[in-house]
């Protein structure tokens, strides 16, 4: 199984609305700053309720 994706957008692209992440790190060591990033601008500003 090929866990590589294209890009960090279509990593996070089947993450569902509210869902609970665990990630990895320490501190700034090891974490994942670019999961972040996108989770982020997929995300905010939040659309209407």
């Amino acid at each position: 199984m090929d866990k590589v994706m294209a890009s960090a957008a279509d990593a996070v692209a089947d993450i569902p609305e509210g869902a609970s992440l665990a990630v990895g790190g320490f501190g700034l060591c090891g974490i994942p700053v670019m999961f972040f990033a996108v989770l982020q601008e997929d995300r905010w500003p939040p659309g209407p309720a």
